[in-house]
Formats: structure tokens, sequence, C-alpha cells
């Protein structure tokens, strides 16, 4: 049964969402991120994906006062990324109650501290994150496209640890028009012992679906809710 990860990206404490990593097109949702949250626990799904776009923006964790309140009144797993650089930011993250977090920027920019959150924290508790562009790894909120081919740069952190993998093709992010199956089928092939999780232009439940018959074990969606395209009692079918 494939695993269902919810979104919840935040820009000043709101719940928004952007059109392909641009902050020009920042649509806010919900100023309470943590009635979206309960809404979602409400209706059977047990994990949730919290991005601090703030803190993907200035290099530092932003948005923790809402991460403490979402992780305090509700019972959701919590993964936490954005902005993420220090160790004093990962502390920040696990002491407002993330269980897992997810460094994207820093594994490319700064691998050697990448590797050490891995060392210190475990691999259970941290999650690379692949965003990708034409198979070549995006950093910096996408705003910069790297010269890294997507699959050699999961492989290496597979070497180092790392069992968990948010992969997300930034050309379909937020704009519904189904994931990039086949890319995760090629990741999946590539380094099977990877535990995926999809992100990026899931549109409908039949999405969902597809992903689940390729064997893929987790996604992350925000966009099709927000927008309607999901109903939240479609999702009671796979949890």
């Amino acid at each position: 049964m494939i695993e269902l990860i919810p979104a919840i990206d935040l820009i000043d404490g709101k719940c928004v969402r952007l059109t392909q990593g641009d902050y020009d097109t920042k649509k806010v949702y919900n100023e309470d991120p943590l009635e979206v949250a309960k809404m979602f626990e409400a209706h059977g799904i047990r994990r949730l994906h919290v991005v601090d776009l703030d803190g993907a923006r200035q290099g530092r964790i932003i948005n923790y006062r809402v991460l403490e309140k979402l992780a305090t009144r509700t019972s959701l797993i919590i993964d936490f990324g954005g902005g993420l650089k220090q160790e004093d930011d990962l502390e920040i993250a696990f002491e407002s109650g993330a269980q897992m977090v997810t460094g994207g920027s820093i594994a490319v920019k700064n691998p050697e501290v990448f590797t050490s959150w891995i060392t210190k924290f475990g691999s259970e508790k941290i999650i690379l994150g692949a965003d990708a562009k034409d198979k070549k790894i995006a950093i910096s909120g996408w705003e910069e496209t790297t010269k890294e081919e997507l699959i050699p740069f999961i492989g290496g952190y597979c070497d180092k640890g790392i069992t968990k993998v948010i992969c997300t093709d930034i050309s379909r992010d937020g704009m519904l028009q189904g994931p990039a199956i086949d890319l995760y089928k090629e990741i999946r092939d590539a380094l099977p012992f990877i535990y995926i999780i999809a992100s990026g232009g899931v549109s409908s439940i039949e999405d969902i679906e597809k992903l689940a018959e390729a064997g893929i074990p987790a996604v992350i969606f925000g966009k099709a809710i927000y927008e309607g395209k999901i109903d939240l009692k479609d999702l009671l079918r796979f949890t």
C-alpha cells in the first residue's frame, strides 16, 4: 500500500502553494496550517511533509513555531525541510517536533555537513531531497540547476547510509499534469533498496493509484487537495 504524505508549504506561517517553485506564483490556501493538518488527520492520514519556504529562501529555519504547533496538536509524523543548513537548524526542528528532516541544497553544496548529519542523527531521521529538472539536481528553492545527475547523486548518498529520498520533478510540480512515473521507475530499477517518495504533479486519485501500481512506496501531494481535484474521502481507501 502506498504511503500518503500530504504537504503543507509555509510562507509567513500560512499554508501556501507555489507553481514550479516560483515564489511569484504564491497562493495562500489557509491562514491556519493546523486546521489543514487536523483535516488530514481526520481522514486517516498519518504522515505530513512540511516545507519552510521562508527558510528555503533565507537559508535558516524560520517557521519552527508552526512546526511545533502541528507536532503538539496532532499525532501526525512530520518530516520538515526548507533552509536547513546548520546542525543548529536540525536541533530546532527536532526539538519543535519533527521526526525527520529533509536536506536538499545542503546535500549538494556541502556534502560533508549533510553526511555528518546522517552519522549523528541516524539515517532514519534524515531524508535526502533530490529535486530534478531534466534529470539534473536543482537547488536553492529550485532557482539554480546544477550539473549533478539525479540517479548517481542519489546513489552516492545510498552508499553513505541514506534510505529515503524525496524526488520532485520540478517541471511537474504544481502543474497538476500527473507525476513523473517513468522517472521514479528508473530510480527504482537503478536503486532498488531506496525508499522513493514521489513528489510533484499529482492531479487526481488515479495518479496515486498509478504510482501504487508502479511499486512506488510513497507519494507527496498538495495542490490537488487544495484545488479540490482530490476529495479527502477518496484517500481513505489507501489508509
